[in-house]
This record gives structure tokens, sequence and C-alpha cells, in this order.
């Protein structure tokens, strides 16, 4: 076991409940000597954990530093990048995978004899674009670390071909692509039943704008229902929400399930609603968790006109595409669903479940990490 090379997996995440980094752990523990630093308590099966105190924030604070622009005193106060140094060995480890742009100069300064791969997954100069102090304050931040750090990286990854592009063009950084596919589920196409059962689950952030969902839902007919499942991210927001839909009675909100549990309690619906307003960047360019999730469930998907979706969707035959992202586009898909339409997205599905797989992309991380290791 000893003679494996190490791998430090390191994000400012709670990694527990961090889907696309526990497929990492996943992928290179038996492989690697796998050790971790993150928030909250050791994934299972690795060699060594480093926990971050639960209070030590990852986004700068240092209103100063920020509007002089001095990004390097910006970064060194950033609680959690001074909490990972008092705990993590410099020197210690062959490879660190750096997950996130706020970790990758924390990788490169704790020296890994081999190297650092960077997977990036937003693309983090836009991540909260739609936000005017955002824009102003934190943005250039961003740029300061992107054009700084990233071709210190020995290679990087991030989630859609979309923001792949968009580092290619702006920092001239070679990006794979890594979708976060949801791990291969056995599982079988349930019929469609008298009632259409419809499935969201998203961030309680306001610009995410689900109340575009009770707009479309009001005056749903009785054969069309839609459960919603809101994180409580922004709670005022999500309250807000509750009571707009206390008027329709076509709406449910339901509590969060486990990771674990997801794509078994999805594959209790018919069809996925995966509708994200382009309010930034980041959301034009997704193709998130939730998609791949359904695929894995056998159920359908209803998805906006976002361009990385959209490709798979007509390659599957997954589902339906609406015109736009306005509410009425959406309830006129909603309201026109057949179940017959519904069977046909469910089969589709269940073809599409392997090669949607996370274990079909997850060979790019083994990939880049093998090639820094001299393995491949």
């Amino acid at each position: 076991m000893t003679d494996l090379p190490s791998l430090l997996i390191l994000t400012f995440s709670p990694i527990r409940s961090d889907p696309r980094v526990l497929k990492q752990v996943e992928l290179f523990k038996g492989r690697y000597r796998v050790s971790t630093c993150a928030y909250g308590a050791a994934p299972d099966g690795v060699d060594e954990h480093f926990a971050l105190p639960e209070d030590s924030r990852a986004w700068p604070s240092d209103k100063v530093g920020l509007v002089s622009r001095q990004y390097g005193k910006v970064y060194d106060g950033l609680p959690a990048v001074r909490a990972a140094r008092a705990i993590l060995p410099k020197g210690r480890f062959d490879i660190i995978l750096a997950n996130d742009l706020n970790t990758l100069p924390l990788a490169l300064d704790l020296e890994p004899i081999l190297g650092v791969h960077s997977d990036l997954h937003e693309f983090a100069p836009r991540e909260k674009e739609d936000n005017l102090k955002w824009r102003l304050f934190i943005a250039p931040f961003m740029r300061w670390l992107c054009s700084r750090y990233l071709s210190m990286a020995a290679s990087v990854t991030t989630v859609s071909q979309g923001i792949a592009d968009e580092y290619l063009k702006d920092y001239g950084t070679k990006t794979g692509v890594v979708t976060n596919a949801a791990p291969y589920a056995e599982g079988t196409v349930r019929p469609v039943g008298e009632k259409v059962r419809l499935i969201h689950s998203a961030a309680g952030q306001r610009y995410r704008k689900l109340e575009n969902f009770i707009e479309a839902m009001k005056d749903a007919p009785d054969w069309l229902t839609l459960d919603m499942i809101v994180m409580p991210n922004e709670p005022d927001y999500v309250l807000e929400l509750k009571a707009q839909a206390a008027a329709v009675p076509s709406i449910t909100f339901r509590d969060p399930v486990p990771y674990r549990e997801l794509v078994a309690t999805l594959s209790e619906y018919d069809v996925s609603v995966v509708f994200l307003p382009p309010t930034n960047f980041n959301l034009k360019n997704a193709l998130p968790n939730k998609f791949f999730e359904a695929v894995q469930a056998r159920i359908g998907l209803i998805i906006g006109p976002s361009p990385a979706m959209v490709d798979l969707v007509d390659q599957y035959g997954l589902g339906a595409i609406t015109d736009d992202f306005s509410p009425e586009s959406l309830r006129r898909t909603l309201y026109a669903l057949t179940p017959e339409q519904i069977a046909s997205w469910k089969q589709s599905a269940d073809r599409a479940a392997r090669p949607l797989s996370a274990e079909a992309q997850v060979r790019v991380w083994a990939q880049s990490i093998d090639r820094i290791a001299g393995l491949a």
C-alpha cells in the first residue's frame, strides 16, 4: 500500500455531501494513497483526512484588499486558506487534485512532488455575474487567480464544454470535460400512472427564478402534479415561494433526501423539470447533477434551451425542450405532455443510462492524474 503514489483531494466544501468530489474519492481510493482536506468528517475509504474548521470561510471579505487590488494579500487572508496551511504538510504529497479555483494557489504552494490537477466546477470569473457587487469586487479577483495560476496546473478539467471553451478563449487553458454525471444505477422503467408526476430539485436562490414553476403550474389540469425539493440557501426566498405556492394545489414542497437515496426517489416520478433561466454565464452553460440523476432514475426530462443540455436531450431522445425560459413556454410544454410521449422518454433514459453515467466520464480524471503520476 505504501508504494502507491499519494494523492491529496483538496476542496473547500463539505466533502460528504459534495457529489463531484465524492466521485473523485471513489475513483482513486485503492489506486492511490488518498488523503482529503475539506469541511466535515472524512469520506469512507480514504487513508487520511484533514478537517477544516466549519467557520473558516473560503470567500474573500477583505474589502480594502479587494478595492486596492492587493489580491495576494486577499487570498492569503482567506480563513479557509489559513486553516488549511496550518494543518497540511508541504512537499509531502505526490499529486494534489484541487477542486474549484480558490484551492489552486494553495495546492501549488503545498509543493506536491509531481504536480497539481485543477478541477473547476464553474467558470469562476463569471460565477455570480448577476450580482453588481460581485462583478465590481470579486470578479477581478477571480480573473487575477485565473491569469496567475491556471497555467501552473499540470492539467485542468471542468463540467461542460461551454465552460471549457471559455477557459481556453480567455486564458489559453486547455480544459478537459468531466460532466456531473451520476453513478450508474440499475433500474427499471416504470409505467406512467393516471397522474403525471413532475419533480424539480434546486438550491433555493433567487437568481434561479423558481417562481417560474409556480406561475407555470397555476390552473394545471388535474392529471398533472409537481413536487419541489428546494434547499434553504436563502431562507426568506424559500418562504416566499412556499407562500406563493399555497394557492396552487398542484404543487407540493417535499423535504430533501440524502444523496444516496436521490435516484431511487426520482424514479417514483415521471419527468424531471430541469429549467434554468440563464441569469449568469454558468447557468447558461449548466449541465447539472439533476439532469444525469433523472437519466439514472429512468424518467423523462423537460429542459429550457440550455445548449449543453439540448445537445444531450436531442442526441438520446430524453425529453422536451421549451421554446424559451418564460413561464408561458414552460406551461405550454407541461400541459401538452402525453403518457405515450413520457413512456418513450423513459425507455430512452434506460438506453442512455450507461453512456451518460459517471463511470464513463471519470476516465478523464483517471487519465489526467495517471499522466501526472507517470502511469499513463
